[in-house]
């Protein structure tokens, strides 16, 4: 995922790193009813197009927030919203709109029905031109800053119930929409002998006999990644004692691609006539999953500043809209974390997850078949230390391994390195000024999809 200058960029994620940079969560809402709080800064980007020919850009950061929180004696609710104006310098000199404008509102209600019943709502809506505003769990979904008001929303709804002092569970359904604004896509599907080494052995039809021909540049993001992600679960959670709980989880998680637009195309023999090639267009919704996981979990409080959070199982994911390649596929699935406190304000935290994610990827293989998402697996550190009563340093870093199902990109894969330093330094109850670094390196086996980026940032925050 490249990182946005939004915030810190990397430093401002959340302690896992792999949550939107602004779903900071009910325990960063300021106890007061109003709050309010601004940004201001100056940074240079080595390649804010984020690609792999560098453009470079001094720039100004603003980003002020407002947010209401309002807790009574069984509900707390609130709203916060998030504006971010980034100027780039480079971009004003060639004659481009040398301005980013980014837009968060996030919604939360948290109601205790009873003393054993608890209701959580939250809502999260997105829009911008970052991918790592837009994608919000880590997926490589693009390369590259994306022009137009594009939109991610992200909501989840969870029941959770205590049945006795030892027994409780929890059934959650999350809803996440993507939508861009790069729509209108089309691909070629040129008539005419191809290579038979990329076709011999098919006499299928797979519905769309004869030619097809399609004019146009290129699948649009909107055809590749428009989508809705449903999820709904249930979890088991045993309380052995207060330092230790235990679950037992199933989750069934479904995905509609709905760009409704041609995203590829695959040329091949058709039975009966080997020297007539037959072109099948790939559809948006032929990325059209369902996946099945069930998992086991361990909340433990090791020492009273030691604690481990951990989630493993197996997730079987099936994929039956390819014609060419209806793939059922069963991986790992996990989310482990060990936090420890060392002294008062001081804490580092060690994490590994691996997920499925989407991807722009998608050219048929050699036989058909095309790239239906990402196998990711991240393993990053979180150091948080108090220097002095006003000063506080963070690192953080990330690698994340990523392998592509089906499809041309199937032999190929990605790494991701991701580096973020920052110096905080809080001069009164109001004011508080930071200074920071941040790296990021993707090595891809795709052509024209690696690049590095530096950036360097120095701004002043107000809180009132």
């Amino acid at each position: 995922m490249k990182k946005f200058f939004v915030s810190t960029g990397l430093v401002a994620m959340s302690a896992t790193a792999l949550q939107p940079v602004f779903a900071a969560g009910l325990e960063s809402v300021s106890p007061k009813a109003w709050s309010i709080s601004g940004t201001l800064r100056g940074f240079y980007d080595d390649n804010y197009n984020i690609s792999n020919t560098k453009k470079g850009s001094w720039g100004a950061e603003v980003a002020p927030t407002v947010s209401f929180n309002l807790p009574l004696q069984q509900t707390d609710m609130g709203i916060r919203y998030n504006y971010g104006l980034y100027y780039y310098n480079d971009r004003d000199s060639l004659g481009l709109n040398p301005f980013d404008q980014t837009h968060q509102v996030e919604v939360w209600l948290e109601h205790a029905i009873n003393e054993h019943w608890h209701v959580k709502v939250t809502d999260t809506l997105s829009v911008g031109q970052e991918p790592d505003l837009l994608q919000g769990t880590g997926a490589h979904a693009v390369e590259y800053r994306i022009n137009g008001n594009n939109l991610a929303n992200h909501a989840t709804v969870s029941l959770d119930t205590q049945w006795t002092k030892m027994f409780g569970t929890s059934l959650h359904y999350g809803n996440d929409f993507y939508s861009y604004d790069n729509s209108g896509g089309s691909v070629s599907a040129p008539i005419g002998v191809i290579n038979p080494t990329n076709t011999v052995g098919y006499a299928i039809n797979p519905g769309q006999p004869g030619y097809r021909q399609l004019n146009g540049t290129g699948a649009s993001l909107a055809g590749l990644l428009d989508r809705i992600e449903q999820s709904v679960g249930l979890d088991l959670n045993w309380t052995l004692n207060p330092e230790t709980v235990i679950s037992l989880g199933y989750d069934l998680s479904w995905v509609n691609y709905i760009g409704n637009e041609p995203v590829a195309v695959f040329n091949y023999y058709y039975q009966g006539a080997p020297t007539i090639v037959q072109s099948y267009v790939y559809q948006s919704s032929s990325r059209d999953g369902m996946s099945h996981e069930v998992h086991i979990g361990l909340d433990r409080k090791i020492t009273s500043n030691l604690s481990l959070l951990m989630t493993v199982g197996a997730s079987f994911s099936d994929n039956s809209n390819d014609p060419f390649n209806s793939s059922q596929t069963i991986a790992p699935s996990a989310n482990a974390s060990l936090s420890y406190t060392y002294s008062p304000g001081s804490y580092v935290q060690l994490g590994v997850t691996h997920s499925q994610n989407a991807t722009d990827a998608i050219q048929p293989g050699a036989k058909g078949g095309i790239t239906q998402y990402q196998h990711a697996t991240t393993v990053y550190a979180d150091l948080n230390h108090r220097i002095t009563d006003k000063l506080v340093a963070t690192v953080i870093g990330r690698f994340q391994y990523s392998t592509f199902e089906n499809g041309l990109a199937a032999s190929a894969d990605e790494e991701d390195f991701n580096l973020g330093l920052n110096l905080n330094y809080i001069i009164n109850r109001h004011f508080s000024a930071d200074v920071g670094y941040n790296f990021d390196d993707l090595i891809s086996g795709l052509t024209a999809r690696g690049y590095i980026r530096n950036r360097v940032y120095m701004g002043l925050t107000a809180n009132f």
